[in-house]
């Protein structure tokens, strides 16, 4: 079985690049090898996977000693180990990893592009991520995008060679757990009763629900302002959001305020266990994204059976099928607050698009489909 190294900069995108995917393939006899920077979770993330790790510090920002530094110690582990294939995911670790793995003279490299950060930067930064963009592109061997909008944006911007774009069914990196995690069915409902308790929701709440990081290509700017004036309106509506408040790309201050101190928002911050009990909680889920690869968020949402409200012009657009399982939002206030109120007039909506959008996930982004993908992509 194929020896294999994953490199990710940062402990947290690892639940959500990888689910239970990690698991499978050990299962099936695969060695699997996580790089990721230091984290307290690492260990135990990597022994309920059954993979091997070691803690290699990737900054996000950029540091030519750093980065020499951190390119020189994946260097030496991959030839510490000689792996069959590398993978690298995020763009600065992408970079590094597959720069080294070329180095190293592996064969199959695979840069999984998980979204563009360059889309929202300007001037010497966005040149800056483009270069960083095309060296991952030019080491690999192979480029995974997680959404149709990813891959012709790297043929439309010139960042990869068309013949190593590669798509997973019709996108992502590993699927959305819908039988077992991400099911209505099997919510642990005093868990949910305990929730509402806790963050005073009652059954006349409608709940608006917000999932990721907290910063500005997120569209939180725009959603707490839209938030604030449906609230005039109807003090029943509540918002809920849930993430990290982030220093990179930080809301103004005046909007961390209005999260904290606004008596119809509800920050829960990071929850990294229980999920589909917080989305139980949710009547609609809005994510008004100036940036996005696919947005798991959006596909979880909906496999729990509530509509989506997201952007058309990022990767976000192919999460959700436009008037079926939710609709397209611009990066207004203004938008935002007329698509909630057709959801409010129109509760009947609410309900036939939650039950499609669970359809439309099971069908396209469930994760054991996913897998059988990775595993043609391992094999080729």
């Amino acid at each position: 079985m194929p020896k294999i190294l994953n490199v990710s900069n940062v402990f947290f995108t690892l639940p959500y690049f990888f689910g239970n995917q990690l698991s499978h393939f050990t299962g099936k006899g695969y060695e699997i090898h996580l790089i990721c920077s230091t984290s307290p979770r690492l260990a135990k993330f990597s022994a309920d996977h059954k993979c091997r790790y070691s803690e290699i510090e990737i900054t996000r920002n950029f540091s030519i000693s750093k980065d020499l530094r951190s390119l020189m110690k994946i260097i030496k582990y991959i030839r510490a180990n000689n792996f069959d294939i590398v993978s690298g995911h995020t763009p600065k670790a992408g970079m590094l990893t597959m720069l080294a793995a070329r180095l190293c003279g592996i064969k199959r490299r695979i840069y999984f592009r998980h979204g563009l950060v360059y889309e929202t930067a300007t001037g010497l930064k966005r040149r800056i991520l483009l270069t960083c963009e095309r060296i991952a592109s030019a080491c690999a061997t192979q480029v995974v995008c997680v959404s149709p909008y990813l891959m012709e944006r790297s043929r439309t911007d010139r960042i990869s060679n068309p013949d190593k774009l590669r798509i997973l069914n019709i996108g992502s990196c590993t699927g959305i757990d819908v039988k077992n995690l991400f099911n209505p069915s099997l919510v642990d409902k005093m868990a949910v009763e305990n929730l509402r308790e806790h963050y005073d929701i009652s059954s006349d709440n409608f709940v608006i629900g917000f999932v990721g990081r907290m910063v500005g290509d997120k569209g939180i700017v725009e959603l707490v302002q839209a938030f604030t004036i449906l609230y005039s309106s109807d003090n029943q509506l509540r918002l809920l959001l849930i993430g990290p408040l982030e220093e990179r790309d930080a809301v103004p201050s005046e909007i961390v305020e209005k999260i904290k101190n606004h008596p119809g928002i509800i920050h829960a911050g990071l929850v990294e266990s229980g999920m589909p009990e917080y989305y139980s909680l949710m009547n609609l889920f809005v994510l008004p994204t100036h940036r996005e690869g696919l947005g798991v968020a959006l596909l979880e949402a909906q496999a729990m059976e509530i509509p989506v409200l997201t952007t058309s012009h990022t990767g976000a657009k192919d999460a959700l099928k436009a008037g079926v399982t939710g609709e397209y939002i611009d990066m207004t206030p203004e938008s935002i607050i007329n698509a909630v109120n057709k959801y409010l007039d129109n509760p009947d909506i609410v309900h036939r698009q939650g039950i499609e959008g669970r359809r439309f996930v099971s069908e396209n982004f469930a994760e054991e489909n996913i897998w059988q993908e990775i595993e043609k992509l391992y094999r080729s």
